[in-house]
């Protein structure tokens, strides 16, 4: 822990000295495209302090997100590049510096990634993701870390804000660490990780309620939807100790699936006695997009690299593909073969 540490006080002193350099600096938070608890909640959190310390702030998401995250303070605020392109290209161009939270390159906020590149401002990496691509120039970054959420916690103490961590601030950090973890049940959970919750429960703020808000708040077409993919659409390859879930976009069309209703439906496979991976495969339209979860030893991140220009954490990863959606399950079959040792 002593590196994170000393990596986390040198990014705090780092940015401290470039908003001081800058004068009265405009700044920029963004996150991956399809932004989940982690990623809103940690934009959101960071973005309520700096607003409190009295800078010029704006966050721009490159897309939409779930309803159910719709209640972060300040979420109001957000920009939606797809809705705004221009005003949000300007305000990265005006920007002195640039936050990008829970994403390590580029090609994650889409369409922004070109425009982020470009402008002049400092880029400040805050991730925890796996390989980062190299575009920033201050990283907080580690891949033991439970979350985005959490860095960025530990960034505003090492700024010397933790007194400034009110109620929202809170509330953001704390979904976006539960969301991560799993409700505090995965690997990356350390002691530290709870002490931190603890410190955020300590403000007041409803943590019995967030988790309503994240987990209760789903629609009824949402849970008959999920019924039918059990039912329906879930293929073990027993052989390979994995279950595949593949989904059209006339599935999705015929539920009326909308942003995050399909969040956490790979990890079914892997509530299976015996399951070691587990992946969901849906047809977006444009690409195919691929969730991949595994267990133990096997590395998804690795094979979401190597066959489907993805990657992730160790055993959460993502991937796409421009194939069909028939091509790209047959694809998957055979690629999965090759991994075969890690799942037997």
């Amino acid at each position: 822990m002593r590196e994170l540490k000393l990596a986390i006080v040198n990014a705090a002193e780092r940015v401290k000295e470039a908003l001081e350099k800058t004068g009265n600096p405009r700044i920029v938070i963004t996150t991956h495209h399809k932004p989940d608890a982690d990623a809103l909640g940690s934009s959101l959190g960071l973005y309520k302090f700096l607003k409190k310390l009295g800078y010029f702030v704006t966050v721009i998401s490159p897309t939409d997100y779930p309803h159910f995250l719709k209640w972060m303070p300040n979420e109001e605020k957000v920009f939606n590049f797809e809705y705004h392109p221009e005003k949000c290209k300007d305000f990265v161009n005006n920007a002195q510096i640039i936050f990008c939270l829970d994403f390590n390159s580029l090609k994650r906020i889409n369409d922004l990634g070109d425009i982020v590149r470009e402008s002049s401002a400092v880029k400040v990496m805050i991730d925890h993701h796996l390989e980062p691509e190299g575009f920033d120039d201050i990283r907080f970054w580690s891949s033991d870390a439970s979350s985005t959420a959490e860095l960025i916690y530990k960034f505003i103490v090492d700024f010397g804000g933790k007194d400034q961590v009110d109620q929202d601030i809170a509330a953001c950090l704390y979904a976006g660490m539960v969301a991560d973890t799993g409700s505090f049940r995965f690997d990356s959970v350390k002691p530290e990780t709870h002490r931190i919750a603890a410190d955020l429960i300590e403000t007041g703020m409803e943590h019995s309620k967030i988790h309503n808000l994240l987990f209760d708040s789903y629609t009824a077409n949402r849970w008959k939807f999920v019924g039918y993919v059990l039912s329906n659409k879930m293929e073990i390859l027993e052989d390979l100790n994995t279950a595949l879930i593949a989904i059209s976009a006339d599935e999705l069309k015929e539920y009326n699936i909308k942003t995050g209703d399909t969040e956490g439906l790979v990890n079914y496979g892997l509530s299976i006695k015996g399951i070691e991976f587990a992946t969901l495969i849906i047809d977006r339209t444009v690409l195919v997009k691929m969730s991949f979860r595994g267990k133990g030893k096997f590395p998804a991140n690795k094979f979401a690299g190597e066959f489907f220009q993805g990657g992730g954490h160790f055993n959460a990863a993502g991937g796409q593909s421009s194939l069909t959606l028939e091509e790209t399950v047959e694809k998957f079959k055979k690629s999965i073969v090759t991994y075969k040792e890690y799942l037997t």
